[in-house]
């Protein structure tokens, strides 16, 4: 099992002819993901050469689904454009897109969100998921590592195996996924650090939560917003597994954006402090750097085990 991403999946890359389009949809076919075509209007009707592949482009992700069956959309179309790539992926109904675009505007970003709602929403999983689930946007995207690559997380790095890991960052995705290398992962999320997003950590707590694969959760959060702390109050009421966490951010000065265009801490609200107090009320445990992180979470698959 995994979550969002599995063997089955068909991946169509919005924006496969521009440069990061190319060199994502090389390496997410190298890791054997099941890539079937890629949209970019005006072009339909060509073939794209990747690698050994020979890929269709199509005009839309309309006729791109119907004429392939693809159910994940990943995005690389320029910020500029990005609202509009998505809203029209949202409106083909396709049941997974990832958004790896960097910079789009907070303001596009809750227009395709609050579209993606508007539709509608799945029958199963937490209240909010629509029924197109939103990635990102500025995330590494999903990965189930022996089974699909949907994004730019290096698939080399780690194995499939019964951590379940969703993370604001993706540096730190990786550097967790290569830590816990050994024991590997069902499926790690990166779910971006942007002030909004489409899945949340808690709609992937409640996936790993449901996930026979997954025994042990990391959860990897940041400075700003409360995020972290609807997160713990989640994990208090609904998850059972154990649940590890990061929250980086410890030493950023007050005031100031670090990185993520989330991550800013305002008075007392959003501190690295609060968000691992928070937690650790509601019984996760929570490492001081990545490396005690990997530890516990190591501890906690050895408990679950014996």
């Amino acid at each position: 099992m995994a979550i969002f991403l599995d063997e089955n999946s068909r991946i169509i890359v919005q924006g496969m002819t521009g440069a990061e389009g190319r060199k994502h949809t090389a390496r997410m076919l190298a890791a054997g993901s099941t890539v079937v075509g890629g949209v970019t209007p005006g072009k339909g009707g060509q073939v794209a050469t990747i690698g050994e592949a020979e890929l269709p482009v199509f005009d839309s992700v309309a006729v791109a689904m119907s004429e392939t069956g693809a159910d994940v959309t990943v995005v690389f179309v320029p910020p500029r454009f990005a609202k509009s790539a998505v809203i029209e992926a949202i409106d083909a109904g396709i049941p997974l897109a990832v958004v790896i675009t960097e910079g789009i505007p907070v303001h596009d970003t809750a227009g395709f969100w609050a579209h993606a709602c508007a539709t509608g929403t799945v029958s199963s999983g937490t209240p909010r998921t629509p029924r197109t689930r939103i990635v990102g946007p500025n995330c590494p995207g999903v990965i189930s590592p022996g089974k699909s690559n949907a994004g730019i997380i290096p698939a080399d790095i780690t194995e499939a195996g019964s951590i379940g890991l969703v993370s604001k960052s993706g540096t730190l995705t990786y550097q967790l996924m290569y830590e816990l290398r050994d024991i590997g992962f069902s499926s790690a999320v990166g779910i971006g650090g942007d002030p909004v997003i489409g899945t949340t950590h808690i709609d992937a707590l409640a996936a790993f939560e449901a996930d026979p694969q997954t025994e042990v959760i990391v959860m990897i959060g940041e400075i700003g917003g409360d995020a972290e702390e609807r997160a713990a109050a989640y994990i208090k009421e609904h998850v059972r597994k154990p649940v590890v966490g990061y929250v980086a951010g410890f030493t950023a000065p007050e005031g100031k954006t670090m990185g993520h265009a989330g991550a800013i801490v305002s008075g007392s609200s959003g501190t690295a402090q609060a968000k691992k107090e928070a937690l650790e009320a509601a019984g996760v445990r929570v490492g001081k750097t990545p490396s005690e992180t990997a530890e516990l979470a190591r501890q906690s698959l050895v408990q679950t085990v014996s």
